[in-house]
This record gives C-alpha cells, structure tokens and sequence, in this order.
C-alpha cells in the first residue's frame, strides 16, 4: 500500500472518536437494523408493488437536513480513523451505485432528496462490524464489516438497509418527534461525543442529552422505522442485482453474535437491535424472493465466483488498513507463505479454495509491505497473479498492489514507464497511477490528467491534493494553492480553504507573474464564493444558538 494515497496530507490531528461518534448519531438520529423491501415513501407503485409509509409529517427540512449532515461530516474528515483508500472505494461503489440506481427507479429518492444529499459513503479505520446513516445522505462504513461480511451480497444487505433510512427520512422523523431544538442543535449533539475523549464530563453530557431523546414512544417508532427499512432495503437491493441469499447470511451472522452475547464487536447489534419479529419477516421475504428467482446458469455461477475471489482480497485489504498491529500482520504473511509452498495451479474462479487462496495470498503481500518486507511482499505476489489472470477486476487490482508495493519500497514502479494516465478510468487507476507518475518524474502528465478527473469529480479531495503536488513539482505554485484550497471545499473545511485562497490571491499581488489573468480570475471567483460559505455558516450558528 502506498501510504501517501492513503492519507490526507495534513497534519496530525486530535483523536475525535469516530465510534463514539456512529454509536451515538444513530441512537439519536437513525436506530437502524438491515433488511427487506418494497417501496415507501416517494414511490406510488408501479411494478414493485408500493407499501404504505409511515407518512410525511415532518418539519425538517430537506435543507436542514443537509446542513446537519455536513456538519458531522466536516469533523469527520479531520478524524483520524477517517480513510481514503481508492481501492477499497471503488469497491464499495461498485456495490453503492447500484443499490441507488435501483432506487431511483422504484422511486424511493424524491428529485429533492436526490439533489441535495449528499449520497456519500465515509471509509472509517475501526475493526468492529458497523455501518451507519447520517443526516443529508452521509453513511459511515467500518473496515471491519468490509472484511467481516462474506461477498458483495451480504455488503448490498447492509449498505441496501442503510439507505432506505434515508430515503424515507426516517432521520428527519425522529429528529421531529424527538426534538423541537433547532436543528444545528441537533448536529451539536452528535459532535459532542467526539469530545468525550478528550473530555469525559464533556462526552457524558451529550450521552445525558442522547438518552433524554430516547424516550420510549420514540424507540417505539424506530422499530417501526427499521421494518419500513427492512422492506424497502429488501426491494432495493434485489432490484440491483444481488443475491437475495445476501440478506439470509448477514442476518445469520447477526443472530449467531447476538446468541454470544456480543463481546464488542459488533456494535450493529446494539444500534440495529434483532427481534422476533423482524427475523422472522426476513426470513419470509427472502424465501418468497428465492423461490420466485431463476435458477443461476454455470455462466452465472463462474461470474459470481469471480466476484467473491476479488471480494476476498478487499476483505483482506480492509482488515490490514484497520491496523490489527505487527503480531497480526506477521501471522498474516507467515499463513500466505505456507499456503504459497502447497498451493496447486489455480483451478477455476468457481472453486471455493481458489477464493480463500487468492485472499490469503492478498494478505500476505500488502501485510508484508506494512512491515517493510519487500521481498517477501514480491515473492507472495508472484503466487498470487496466477489466481487473477482471468478476473479482469481482480487482475486491475492485484496490478495496482504491485505499484503500491514499490512506492512504498521507495523506488520507481516499473510500470510507470508504459502508463498512459489518460487511458486510466477508475478513481483507483488514476490516483495510484498518479502516484507512481510522481515518483517518476513526469509532472506535467500528471496535472493535465487530474485536472480533467477533478472538473468531473470536483469533491475529491485526494485527487486536489494529488494535483497539488503535481503542480508544486513544476513550481506553479498559486496552482498548486488553489488546488490545495479545493481540497478543503471537498472536505467542507471551509475556513481554511478560504485562508488558502487568500494566500495564492497574496502570491498573485507580490508576483503578477506567477499566475496567468485565467487563473487569478478563477481564484478571486472562488475565494469570494467560499467567503459566502463561512458568511453563512456563521449566520447560522448565531440563529440556532
């Protein structure tokens, strides 16, 4: 892995705790469990045949809700256990997109909601099995349900019932019937948890604040929220083309934890509680959808196995980015290395073991290359290539490992010597590929590929700061200040962006020539744009204090 994609490049900051912060939003704001579907809320019918809702009546709006949500988010940019690894993104896209296709097409979004969410997933670096909504379309997924849940199925389970809360704005109920505050109040709430840290007088107050709105007659009402999430996650996910047996494992492994007593790690069972009840509608439901469903081809068959072998290796991937620490990662290359001497020729995607070799050979090489031994690393990646050759997706990321193994070895990738950046499509390609471009020396490529990438993807941070580096190699330096200042746009950081176009608009003054009359205008247009944000944002405090 190459930590510098991995990262941020900002300063260290003050742990915030982000689990403390995802127990808390969802006992305040959205109690979910995961689950079955049909369609609520906006949709009016149609082929999926629509369920009644839990109705309307709420006075949060679309809009306060949004802010809510930015809120949040803007911390937990700057919280350490936040990641953004562009592998492991493109991953859960892959799965995410989907799920809010379907329900665009069964009407489940509102143009409203649909325009002005957020619609964003948050990769966060903690080991237990958790995910969770946020106001304004934000969802919060741990790496260690990524490297918990089996396949893409049992993912699309999870991410399919999460999203339904907020596509019925189950957020926006609760917070009405649980609160008349204004509604940044209830932003405050949440984020002063992060505080109880730092500061335990601080943290429980806000936990005081969280249990005064959990009053019975509104737990009541979630559980009503979590069966309408249920049935509309149900709809969703099968109407995106997953395997309705995803929700049948998930829930299993949910019980078996539960029948243990949950030891801590899986904090899902706590904001999702199981009951009788909703069991046992899952379980109707998915057996009503898997009578009801074609029998899968052998052609079928090989794809979906394909699927799980590249499922494996992100599984492999999240549980390494969750830090299990140096006796793991050890144990981790020690169990590839030993399959690496037995291991037959790969048999077919299909076969159970070519998906549990390809993972633990996976292992092997990325906790080799966090523990700096390189040539172990490229020997377990030699095994494992073999496996992937015939998985085109699974073959793109093995290739992108190889890369990330060199960068962190310090030395030039020597794929960098063929790479045409301009031919890379996903968001992993192009930033890894970036990257190893960098190392290289090639400047220039770099900033005319990302500079396309960000005018179609102007909230990604990683990619700004990627180009940012770029154009500091080629000392443009007010470039390489407004890139770095559309950073902080992307990660809602409003204030420090402006201070950053504010000092490429110094720059400009001190040397007219450091910047061309385009840019200087893109930069004053901007820095007048966010000073409107920061203008705003301290309106709005003062209204809801």
């Amino acid at each position: 892995m190459c930590s510098s994609v991995h990262s941020t490049h900002r300063p260290p900051k003050p742990r915030l705790g982000l689990s403390r912060l995802a127990l808390v939003a969802m006992m305040l704001l959205a109690p979910v469990n995961f689950s079955l579907a049909q369609s609520p809320g906006g949709a009016t019918g149609g082929a999926t045949g629509a369920l009644p809702s839990l109705g309307d009546n709420f006075e949060l709006s679309v809009a306060a809700e949004r802010r809510i949500g930015d809120r949040i988010a803007a911390s937990i940019y700057r919280d350490p256990d936040y990641i953004d690894d562009p592998v492991l993104g493109d991953y859960l896209e892959s799965i995410w997109q989907p799920l809010l296709k379907a329900a665009r097409a069964r009407g489940e979004l509102s143009a409203e909601i649909d325009g002005r969410f957020a619609w964003q997933l948050f990769l966060i670096r903690d080991r237990t099995l958790n995910a969770f909504a946020l106001p304004g379309g934000y969802f919060g997924v741990h790496l260690g349900l990524i490297s918990s849940v089996s396949n893409a199925d049992e993912m699309a389970a999870v991410l399919g019932h999460e999203l339904s809360h907020v596509t019925q704005r189950h957020i926006a109920r609760l917070i009405t019937q649980q609160s008349r505050q204004a509604p940044m109040l209830i932003a405050a709430m949440i984020l002063g948890v992060l505080a109880a840290s730092k500061s335990p007088d601080v943290g429980s107050a806000a936990i005081v604040g969280g249990q005064a709105l959990a009053a019975q007659g509104q737990l009541n009402f979630s559980r009503d929220m979590e069966r309408e999430a249920d049935r509309v996650g149900f709809g969703v996910m099968t109407d995106a083309g997953f395997d309705s047996g995803g929700e049948t494992t998930m829930f299993a492994k949910l019980q078996q934890a539960a029948r243990l007593n949950d030891n801590g790690a899986f904090p899902y069972l706590r904001s999702h509680p199981l009951t009788t009840q909703r069991i046992a509608e899952v379980q109707a439901r998915v057996q009503l959808a898997e009578a009801s469903a074609a029998k899968p081809t052998p052609a079928h068959e090989n794809d979906e196995a394909k699927a799980h072998v590249l499922h494996a290796m992100m599984a492999a991937r999240a549980r390494i980015l969750a830090a299990p620490g140096v006796d793991a990662l050890r144990a981790m290359v020690a169990e590839a290395q030993r399959a690496a001497v037995s291991l037959p020729a790969p048999a077919s995607p299909a076969s159970d073991a070519n998906i549990r070799d390809a993972g633990t050979l996976y292992a092997g090489v990325f906790a080799a290359a966090q523990l700096r031994d390189f040539s172990a690393a490229r020997t377990l990646l030699a095994r494992l290539k073999p496996f992937v050759s015939d998985i085109a997706r699974a073959n793109q990321v093995v290739d992108l490992l190889a890369v990330e193994l060199d960068l962190l070895a310090g030395v030039v990738p020597p794929s960098a010597s063929s790479v045409n950046l301009t031919k890379a499509n996903t968001r992993a390609e192009v930033l890894i590929e970036a990257r190893s471009l960098l190392a290289a020396r090639r400047a220039p490529e770099v900033s005319n590929r990302l500079q396309t990438w960000v005018t179609a993807h102007p909230k990604d941070a990683l990619a700004w700061q990627l180009l940012s580096e770029a154009y500091g190699n080629q000392n443009q330096a007010v470039r390489a200040i407004r890139a770095d200042a559309e950073s902080r746009v992307a990660q809602l950081d409003y204030p420090a962006a402006l201070d950053r176009f504010k000092a490429a608009q110094a720059l400009m003054r001190s040397n007219p020539t450091s910047a061309d009359f385009v840019e200087g205008s893109i930069i004053d247009a901007r820095a007048r744009q966010v000073a409107l944000l920061v203008k705003e944002q301290a309106l709005q405090d003062k209204v809801d204090r």
